[in-house]
């Protein structure tokens, strides 16, 4: 058992935390992160959980911890120390302890909207300085005081202190809103999530200046962790689901599909229901719907046949419905959607099942299901699938892979591969970075393992600002083919040095693998760089666990390897040729890009 998963006992975890730190720190491969975390009350217990947390979501933490409550002043006004720690991601510790100057129960409306207007713009001006440095800033919202001198008018009245709480939090939300690279942590929701009286432990204020109880410190730290390790491209990707007592109740096989528990007649039935309806918004947020099932396929499929089931059989990728181990199912899955089995979660009633994917399938998620009615309980707060942006092209990734499938059940019907591609009658789209398709490059940046040759990471405002900068040659893809538009699957980045590229980052989605992508980035690479009079470029190979498969690409397409350390890291170095040819012959260039 893990005991970061949730339900997780949270005295357990600070009890343990020491030997949890030691263990996880022998984890290998992971990357380093900057972390700086600001003061708005006590934060040393925070970092010290934050870390475990981290760790366990595959991150190695590397922490700056700013003075008590001085978080305003050291990001509008530092003094050197947080730009010489170069922060990869600035976590804001404030909460309501924060607010200084509330409106009194005398204080008329125009009072109250002045208090509030310099209020929101302190914490506002936080913020934005954060951003300055470059990374995504994490900023709390606001907890409600946990007294009333008005009763229940103080959620009405101009100059209730509730009130000014929940419109300070509309404002903080519309700021994040509106500013790439800003999250809110929402202190709100887990204050309600354990009620006021347990979060908001007056004791731990007053002897330790905590903004909550000291056991629910390891839970404000598992939401914080999950924004980070989302921020990073590390979520799960994908949902391997059983059928019988965890979508529905009852065996459909023994019961038949009338005799399954769902739907409105009963409080089991309501309970399934309900669950159903959480995985499909799952789906819509994008996340890959699988079945992995000990089942007939023919009795499997009845269920979602009923007219009140919420899921239905096209919202699912994979469906594996038979008698084969439910971990070879997995593993099936995993190299047909072409991602790694550690990035799905495994959903199943059964604690003996649970326990053999934990044991032959080690890196996926296996939460402890109990009753349905806290399945969907479960999956949430375990914050597998956090969303820090949404785009176009998550709600259509389930759309994307079918689509692939398509594309893999065609190839069987040619002679040559070759052939295959030239079937598909690619075009693809290559341009420069540019505003408009600004998020969507950042997010591929911080989601792609596979075909990442270096595995760096950039913020928006890094994105941003190499758009500007004529030291940078960037590049993105787009492809689209007779089956469908893959939006945005590759990008590039270079940076200049006198007549050499060097080629800081290379990605490409993993939906797009062996379709000569690669090949027609670096044709349009080398016309960008040759109408720069660039005439030689630099790559570089970083290993990880998640990206073996790239590890002799440069060779593949004609660099010629320079350097190699005893940790497998590799330079590379290519000279354009006066007659260079290009190596893609199945994509055509669009002439304008795709507008997402």
């Amino acid at each position: 058992m893990n005991l970061l998963s949730y339900p997780f006992d949270s005295g357990e975890i600070l009890q343990k935390k020491r030997r949890l730190k030691k263990m996880l720190n022998e984890k290998e491969g992971l990357p380093e992160k900057r972390i700086a975390i600001l003061s708005g009350s006590t934060i040393g217990e925070i970092q010290n959980l934050l870390e475990l947390f981290l760790l366990d979501n595959g991150i190695r933490p590397v922490f700056h911890q700013g003075e008590y409550s001085l978080f305003y002043e050291e990001l509008v006004f530092d003094d050197g120390s947080l730009k010489a720690f170069a922060p990869d991601i600035i976590y804001i510790h404030t909460s309501s302890r924060n607010i200084r100057h509330w409106p009194s129960p005398a204080a008329s409306a125009q009072e109250a909207e002045a208090l509030l207007e310099d209020e929101y713009s302190r914490f506002e001006k936080a913020a934005l300085a954060g951003l300055r440095f470059g990374c995504p800033v994490i900023l709390n919202n606001f907890d409600l005081p946990v007294t009333r001198p008005m009763g229940n008018y103080e959620a009405s009245s101009p100059a209730g202190k509730v009130r000014f709480v929940r419109r300070l939090n509309e404002k903080l939300a519309q700021l994040a809103d509106n500013t790439p690279n800003l999250y809110l942590q929402d202190l709100a929701y887990l204050q309600a999530q354990f009620g006021m009286d347990s979060f908001s432990d007056q004791t731990a204020w007053y002897a330790y200046k905590y903004c909550c109880a000291i056991d629910k410190l390891p839970d404000l730290c598992c939401n914080l962790a999950a924004i980070i390790k989302s921020c990073f491209g590390l979520n799960k990707k994908a949902l391997a689901l059983d059928l019988d007592n965890t979508l529905w109740g009852g065996i459909i096989g023994d019961d038949g599909p009338e005799g399954i528990q769902l739907g409105s007649e009963s409080p089991t039935g309501m309970a399934y229901s309900e669950f159903q309806q959480y995985i499909k918004d799952l789906g819509q947020m994008g996340v890959l719907l699988n079945v992995d099932s000990k089942n007939e396929p023919a009795n499997a499929k009845e269920g979602f046949a009923r007219e009140d089931s919420v899921l239905k059989e096209e919202d699912f990728l994979c469906f594996k419905a038979n008698w084969e181990p439910k971990s070879q199912n997995l593993s099936a899955m995993a190299k047909e959607i072409n991602i790694l089995p550690e990035s799905f979660v495994f959903v199943d009633d059964n604690p003996a099942e649970r326990e053999i994917i934990r044991q032959q399938l080690p890196g996926v998620a296996v939460p402890e299901m109990t009753a349905p009615e806290e399945y969907a309980r479960v999956l949430d707060r375990n914050r597998y699938f956090e969303v820090t942006t949404l785009s176009a092209d998550d709600r259509n990734r389930a759309r994307m892979y079918k689509e692939n499938y398509q594309r893999t059940a065609a190839q069987e019907n040619f002679g040559s591969y070759e052939e295959y591609l030239k079937s598909l009658e690619m075009t693809g789209g290559f341009y420069p970075f540019d505003m408009e398709h600004a998020p969507r490059i950042t997010q591929l940046i911080n989601k792609t393992n596979q075909f990442n040759l270096t595995t760096r990471r950039y913020s928006a405002a890094q994105v941003e600002g190499m758009i500007q900068s004529p030291e940078y040659i960037t590049l993105y893809g787009q492809l689209a083919d007779k089956f469908g538009d893959n939006g945005i699957v590759s990008a590039i980045i270079g940076h200049r040095e006198d007549n050499n590229l060097d080629i800081e980052l290379w990605i490409m989605s993993c939906r797009t693998f062996k379709r000569q992508m690669e090949f027609a980035m670096f044709d349009h690479l080398v016309e960008a760089c040759r109408n720069s009079g660039i005439t030689t470029l630099t790559g570089h190979y970083s290993p990880t666990p998640k990206n073996l498969l790239v590890q002799d690409f440069y060779g593949t397409i004609g660099f010629e390897e320079t350097e190699c350390d005893d940790q497998g890291n590799k330079s590379y170095l290519y000279r354009i040729p006066e007659d260079f040819s290009p190596m893609c012959q199945v994509i055509q260039s669009q002439s304008n890009p795709t507008k997402e």
